[in-house]
């Protein structure tokens, strides 16, 4: 097939520009694997460093001839992840990195446009030093978290065409990269067992949270702002706004069965400025199956509250079966 340069991707967005947001996603996975291949393994008996990724593909496909009487439609998705950990440890200072991209988009044959179906981009990093010979560490800890691409929201607005009142609807962006971006930075202390159960609690936390002036001008049409004039809690005309509060991160990796793990990643966070009763939550459960070194399967279930996005539950479930590549 043959594309014009007047062709557009999702939501009426230039194709050319939705190729070079899918292009940036794989060289991101592609740099970051090829930068570990590169690195050759120690010498020294004890490992300082150890570093884990690892990257799945999945795709889904189902299509329906048009004599087909059960219902359907055809559609077609695809969605890259990667994970990627690093470790340091020595003389009692211990230092975790998580870094958790992932992107989808399906076409379906109802539709004119690709749809995205996930989008996501998060590194936390804990650093700490162990007290005595417990398993506590005096700790701190950083946490960023984005997306790649534009969100969209449906729509519906009521014209009079010809003396006549129609119902148009339209998507309509409400987010995109870096809008909103969060930060979290605090001190505090951390209880380690292994590295797949561990607990960090950092009482005083500092939260930005980053978005474009487009989406908090009165003056724009394009703007998302809510009723009590904010947007993800952004005043309207300000491009940021800042907490201080509790952070509590939690993760455990459970192997359920041999080659079936369940891991349990758990982020809350309490304002003491505004409404601390209004804790917020991100709470993710990974369910991997895996048949072989490259075949897996995969169940993912996430949930987030957070009352100055909106006042309910965001839920997001995938499931799929892929291609994954480990390195270790």
């Amino acid at each position: 097939m043959i594309f014009s340069s007047s062709t557009k991707a999702p939501f009426g967005e230039p194709l050319c520009f939705f190729r070079i947001k899918i292009s940036l996603v794989l060289l991101f996975i592609c740099a970051t694997e090829s930068t570990l291949l590169s690195q050759e393994p120690q010498e020294k008996a004890e490992t300082v460093w150890t570093e884990s990724a690892v990257t799945t593909f999945l795709f889904n496909q189902a299509a329906f001839n048009k004599e087909w009487q059960a219902g359907g439609v055809s559609n077609v998705a695809g969605n890259v992840n990667l994970n990627y950990n690093l470790n340091y440890n020595k003389n009692g200072v211990n230092w975790d990195t998580k870094v958790t991209a992932e992107y989808g988009a399906a076409k379906i044959a109802s539709k004119d446009n690709l749809q995205k179906t996930n989008d996501r981009l998060e590194v936390i990093s804990v650093i700490g030093k162990k007290i005595k010979s417990s398993k506590w560490f005096y700790s701190g800890m950083f946490n960023f978290k984005t997306q790649f691409d534009s969100g969209f929201e449906a729509s519906e607005r009521t014209e009079i065409i010809n003396g006549v009142s129609v119902k148009i609807s339209s998507d309509v962006r409400n987010s995109k990269f870096f809008s909103p971006a969060y930060f979290l930075a605090g001190p505090g202390l951390l209880w380690k067992k292994n590295d797949n159960l561990k607990v960090n609690i950092a009482p005083s936390t500092a939260k930005l949270i980053v978005v474009a002036s487009q989406f908090t001008n009165p003056d724009d049409p394009r703007n998302r702002l809510d009723n009590d004039d904010e947007y993800f809690g952004v005043d309207v005309g300000e491009t940021t706004r800042t907490e201080l509060g509790t952070a509590l991160n939690c993760y455990a990796k459970i192997e359920l069965l041999p080659n079936v793990e369940l891991e349990n990643i758990l982020g809350l966070y309490s304002n003491y400025l505004e409404k601390a009763q209004n804790v917020d939550i991100d709470y993710t459960a990974n369910l991997t199956m895996r048949v072989n070194n490259l075949l897996t399967a995969n169940i993912t279930l996430q949930a987030i509250y957070d009352d100055n996005a909106v006042p309910g539950f965001q839920i997001r479930q995938a499931l799929g079966i892929g291609i994954t590549y480990r390195l270790k």
